[in-house]
Formats: structure tokens, sequence, C-alpha cells
């Protein structure tokens, strides 16, 4: 699902001795936006190959010339993008712009240049446009490309996410919507997410509190149910494989169990206060004492409540 990118440097336009590296040639490739402002089956590829040479002049314009900046924002060029993308042109354009923005936010290094690219709201907008998650391939490029922004998190970029007057921040909330996706590529990634944007919220006290007040019991909970969903997951498999057959499930469930248990430490030592509080209050009524606890004291088969084996339950404690 996460397969290595395609090479998308190249595919010049006009003239073979125009710099493609240069303010003109940005300035040409803008005059091309504004002439195919609708996307049709006949322009679609050269619109997708102007985006691509846009990225590379803003990349290479990052480190030797801020003017590109000036003019891609004096343009207001990023609206193309959103605009292209706003027409539903079909999941190639699709994948190739989210592919395309991941590589340039990526490669951006200078905070002036990423204030340049988050302003205006714009990035925002991509973040909660109603692409088709039915589509592995973007579903991988836009979970990448909110790990990718969350982490160009910090003291000053956060505002360009959080809203403090709406409260609204998209960036969060909408890769969390993803913690339990089937992939587990997809999953990893909404863990990166929630910890680069709980280690900015410690020093934004607005931020903080939109995290626990609206986001931190539904997401927790529905955390600590998925982690509950996957031991008794990996406690039919115990049960069910007398003869060893499904070792190799077996390790599988055991090892993304772990993967569970350090993301919820990874959670625990960034060490802020309402997060923690939070979290062990479900883990501890909602999954150790109701599951782990429960089933050690119960292991007649009897009963409607979900119960676990003696030895997973042991073994689950003991980690």
């Amino acid at each position: 699902m996460f397969g290595r990118s395609r090479s998308w440097v190249g595919g010049g336009h006009g003239k073979s001795s125009r710099n493609i590296h240069s303010l003109d040639h940005l300035k040409y490739l803008y005059h091309v936006l504004t002439k195919n402002t609708t996307v049709t089956e006949q322009n679609r590829n050269l619109l997708v190959e102007t985006i691509r040479s846009i990225t590379e002049i803003l990349i290479w314009g990052d480190q030797n010339d801020s003017s590109v900046f000036d003019f891609f924002l004096e343009k207001n060029m990023f609206v193309f993008f959103l605009n292209i993308l706003r027409q539903k042109s079909g999941r190639y354009v699709c994948v190739q712009l989210l592919q395309t923005l991941n590589i340039l936010f990526e490669n951006i290094s200078h905070e002036t240049s990423l204030y340049y690219l988050l302003s205006n709201n714009y990035v925002n907008s991509i973040i909660v446009h109603k692409f088709d998650f039915s589509d592995e391939e973007i579903m991988a490029y836009y979970i990448s490309f909110l790990k990718t922004l969350s982490l160009k998190l910090n003291n000053h970029t956060v505002h360009f996410f959080y809203n403090e007057h709406t409260n609204d921040f998209a960036l969060y909330t909408e890769a969390i919507k993803f913690f339990n996706h089937p992939e587990s590529m997809v999953r990893i990634a909404v863990r990166t997410i929630t910890l680069n944007v709980y280690k900015v919220s410690l020093d934004n006290q607005a931020m903080l509190h939109y995290i626990r007040d609206k986001t931190a019991v539904p997401y927790f909970s529905n955390l600590v149910w998925f982690i509950g969903s996957h031991v008794i997951e990996l406690d039919n498999c115990v049960q069910t494989d007398e003869e060893h057959r499904n070792r190799g499930k077996l390790s599988d469930l055991v090892a993304e169990h772990l993967d569970h248990l350090h993301y919820l430490n990874d959670i625990l030592i960034i060490n802020c206060e309402f997060l923690n509080d939070v979290l062990t209050d479900h883990l501890l009524n909602r999954l150790f004492l109701p599951l782990y606890v429960y089933s050690l004291e119960n292991q007649d088969k009897g009963g409607e409540r979900p119960k676990i084996s003696l030895p997973v339950s042991l073994y689950l404690l003991s980690q």
C-alpha cells in the first residue's frame, strides 16, 4: 500500500531553453493554470505535470530564491490546486496531487516558506476534502500527507492548523478517524500524528483544552475498545490453535498488541496530565478490570461478559 513513490521530476513545459528552476518559468506555469481552470480528459496530464513542475520550483526556491514564494503567494496559486481537487477529476489526478503535495511539504526546510504555503487555510481545505478512501492508493498518500504535516508542527506553525476562534483542528480530527483502519501502516501513521499533536499541545493551553474536552474521551474510548477487541481475537487464536498451526498469525497478533503498548507508553511519557488522566481511567475501567482481572476471577463458560483465558490474561497483565 505504501509503495515507493513514482518519479515525478521532469516533463518540462515550453521551449527546452527555458530554465525550469526560475521565477520566469513559474510565471509561465501560472499562465498554463489560468488557461486550464477546468479539468478535462485532454488537459489533465498537462495540469498534473504543471503542478509537479510548480512544486519542483518551490522546493528549489526554498533554498535558492525566495521570490518564487512571493509570486506564488501574490497570485494565490494554491487555490488552483484546490480547485482542481474539487472538480472530482478522477483518482489519477487525486493521487498525483496528494503525492506532489506530500513531496512539497517533505522538502520545504525554511519556516518562512512553510508559512507561505500554510497561509490562507488552503491546506486545511485539502485535509477536509472528501476523498475516496476506499481507494488504497488515495488513502496511503492522504495519510502520508497528514503525517508529513504533523512533523512540521511546532509552537509557530500549529496556529495554521488549530483555529482557536472556531475551535477546529482538522489535521488531528481527520487523522483519528482512521485509528482502527484495516491497513496497519495507516494505523501507525495515525499514532505518529497524534503523538506529534500531543507534544505540541503542552505549550498551547487552548489546544490542550480542545483535545481534552472535544476528542480525548471518544478517541481513548475507541482506542481502548479496539485494543480489547484485538485481545479477544488473540485469545481466540490461542484457544483454537491446539495443534499450533497458526503460529504466524499468533505472532502477528502479539506483535500488534506490543505496538499498542508502546503507543500507550509514548502517550504517557509525554507527561500531559490531562491526557494521562483520561487514558489511565479508560485503561483501568474499560480494559484491565472488566476484561483482564475479571477473566482471572471468572473462568467458567457462562455469562454474557467477554472473557479471555487464564494464560492470556496473566500474560497481558505481566506486560
